[in-house]
């Protein structure tokens, strides 16, 4: 799983640099997120056209597990709706607007699912 950007010298504790050749930074912010079963993930799909140059995407936010779950997910999405698109960050982004087949795609695999948004 990737780890989150660090953004200012304090996210890294102090430690700035080290020359102990077997020094290796621990990071506590990283937590091994377990999959939860489907029926617990509570899934929020919204249509999303800021920043985006006028263009639509569907956003799947509040996915809870790994990085390889997320993407598995996402690539399984992105197949049966024929478009592209990508996820990072725990959320997934589906070009164009396919908020009801999406949410019918997930209600399928088990997920709770809610539309938000317009």
């Amino acid at each position: 799983m990737k780890s989150p950007k660090k953004k200012v010298l304090n996210d890294f504790g102090g430690i700035m640099y080290s020359t102990d050749p077997t020094f290796e930074y621990e990071d506590d912010t990283l937590s091994n997120e377990e999959k939860l079963p489907n029926n617990q993930q509570d899934l929020r799909v919204t249509l999303d056209r800021k920043n985006r140059g006028g263009k639509a995407v569907t956003l799947i936010t509040g996915f809870r597990g790994s990085d390889d779950d997320l993407q598995t997910l996402a690539k399984m999405l992105k197949t049966k709706c024929g478009v592209g698109g990508a996820a990072k960050d725990n959320e997934i982004l589906i070009q164009g607007d396919f908020r009801d087949k999406v949410i019918l795609i997930l209600q399928k695999e088990g997920f709770k699912v809610k539309k938000s948004g317009g």
